[in-house]
């Protein structure tokens, strides 16, 4: 049975560039002070390093908000909101 594991040799990129269906695992919520209260509101909600994620469906026009699974739970972010969130691709290991 393959295993998941983030890949090395990518960089880390925003939750709302996550192609729809494409799992990842959070790399970090990205702090750049301006908006704290954000940021404790998505690691509140799970967004913490090496949980699994992934966008579940998106709105349109504009692709917001996204539908979005992290752990077991499902969430509506704005694409601002997601942008805050890095992540790494998973690949599956033989």
């Amino acid at each position: 049975m393959p295993t998941l594991a983030a890949s090395p040799h990518t960089a880390a990129i925003g939750l709302d560039e996550l192609p729809t269906g494409v799992r990842a695992l959070v790399e970090r919520v990205h702090d750049d002070g301006a908006d704290v209260d954000l940021v404790r509101r998505l690691v509140e909600i799970g967004f913490v390093p090496g949980e699994p994620v992934h966008v579940v469906a998106v709105g349109h026009p504009g692709r917001e908000p996204l539908a979005v699974r992290v752990g077991r739970s499902t969430f509506a972010l704005r694409r601002g909101e997601a942008q805050r969130v890095r992540v790494h691709v998973i690949r599956a290991r033989a």
